[in-house]
């Protein structure tokens, strides 16, 4: 009887086997539909046996942007390093604390004194996004003027790359910035080198012939000492400023050309809290989002906090006030932990993104939504790609860091349809250029056949 039950079982496993599908696209066992994907079998094929992703860590989601109906998917519940796609959380962070125009600072007056103090504000006298509202404003005020430092975060973010401290990406966060926190330096040949603002004039000076870089222009790590390697040709270059109530005051006092003293902040019972309001809001987040901006998405996280109390300015607030009042029903929890993306401790899953641009769609006009965007072969990051003859057909925005590469946005397909699509990259080792056109490569056939 042993024999024959024996003999019965290897029948019966030789009967099971044979009856599993062979493997390729037939197999529909759970481990061989994470590997593969959810959704049309060539568009499995094209991801999965694509050369230029197979040694990395690929995740990728698409659903119809206007029912949220998901269309396909590869490993769209896993974490992944989001980088700059994180902007897209700061969006809908504004778009639901900001109203419609910037708050450029606040303000009381007491008797002779106007006190104000900072709500995060980036635009004063900023390179790219200038306002001269609260500029104006303070320049006319008949009353002393003194400035408040409200409480505010560190000036760097957690988990920031500390090297970076020097390149234009990575400005100091701030209560209350001017000039973008950075000096722009204007090389001509043959000519005397241009420092705006000007009073980091004094700060600037030769590189010695010792000095190892290959930057234009190199901060000090700790202070405002710049030096400037020898230049033969014109350029221009922009390099934060290590950023304190002191300097604060330096410039504004140099700008206004008036006094302005420090006070400490302190509110009385009886003071009226006034708030300027400055530039319209789409501005910032067309420049945030089209360019990819750091230092805009993270005062823009920090103006949300404002909103919520006048007390400081708390990036970590506003994050969890958004979180718990509008981004309950994410399929995943994100990380979230800063504005830009800079950090590596934020982690979020492509269907995470996927459903924020569903909801983003569902609450925002479609035509300014996809203004806000980099758009294929127009303007941002997308300018020399996902374009054809008959003009854009994705605007999204673009996340990149060493070793990742990442692209969240709408996909407009030749059937009108449009696609809300995550595709991440995380751990490639190959190009960022090559992962880059692999990616539009793959999207573009999305574009015909979806």
């Amino acid at each position: 009887m042993r024999y024959l039950h024996t003999l019965l079982l290897l029948i019966f496993c030789s009967l099971a086997a044979a009856a599993l599908p062979a493997s390729g696209d037939d197999d529909d066992t759970p481990e061989a539909a994470l590997r593969r994907g959810k959704g049309p079998h060539w568009l499995n094929r094209l991801i999965t046996t694509s050369p230029i992703l197979r040694q990395h860590h690929v995740g990728v989601c698409i659903t119809d942007a206007a029912t949220g109906e998901q269309l396909y998917e590869l490993n769209s519940e896993q974490y992944f390093t989001p980088a700059s796609t994180m902007k897209l959380f700061s969006l809908y962070a504004g778009l639901h604390l900001l109203g419609d125009s910037l708050p450029s600072l606040r303000y009381v007056v007491r008797h002779d004194s106007l006190l104000f103090w900072g709500t995060g504000d980036p635009t004063l006298l900023h390179g790219d996004v200038p306002s001269r509202r609260a500029f104006g404003f303070l320049q006319s005020r008949p009353e002393k003027l003194f400035y408040a430092p409200i409480p505010c975060v560190e000036a760097f973010g957690p988990g920031w790359s500390w090297d970076d401290y020097n390149y234009y990406f990575s400005p100091e966060r701030g209560p209350f910035p001017v000039y973008g926190h950075t000096v722009r330096f204007y090389a001509k040949a043959n000519q005397p080198l241009h420092v705006a603002p000007r009073i980091f004039t004094a700060l600037v000076e030769p590189a010695p012939p010792s000095f190892a870089s290959t930057d234009h222009v190199r901060r000090s790590v700790l202070e405002n000492r710049f030096y400037v390697l020898p230049f033969t040709k014109s350029w221009i270059d922009e390099t934060p400023f290590r950023t304190s109530p002191e300097v604060l005051l330096k410039l504004l006092q140099d700008t206004l050309r008036r006094p302005v003293q420090a006070l400490p902040w302190a509110l009385r019972p009886q003071d009226s809290v006034y708030t300027l309001r400055g530039l319209p809001v789409d501005s910032l987040y067309r420049r945030m989002l089209q360019v990819s901006d750091n230092f805009l998405a993270e005062q823009l996280l920090l103006m949300c906090s404002s909103q919520l109390g006048p007390d400081s300015l708390d990036t970590g607030r506003a994050i969890r006030a958004v979180r718990r009042q509008w981004l309950q029903d994410l399929p995943d929890a994100p990380r979230w932990v800063d504005g830009s993306g800079l950090s590596r401790l934020n982690l979020a899953t492509p269907r995470d993104l996927t459903a924020l641009l569903f909801k983003l769609h569902q609450e925002v006009p479609e035509p300014r939504l996809l203004s806000l965007l980099a758009a294929g072969g127009g303007h941002g990051t997308l300018r020399r790609g996902y374009h054809d003859a008959r003009g854009t057909w994705f605007w999204g925005k673009t996340g990149t860091l060493t070793n990742v590469h990442n692209l969240s946005g709408y996909l407009r397909t030749r059937k009108g349809r449009l696609l809300a699509v995550s595709f991440m990259n995380n751990h490639h080792v190959v190009e960022t250029s090559a992962v880059r056109k692999e990616m539009e490569r793959i999207l573009a056939q999305v574009r015909e056949k979806m």
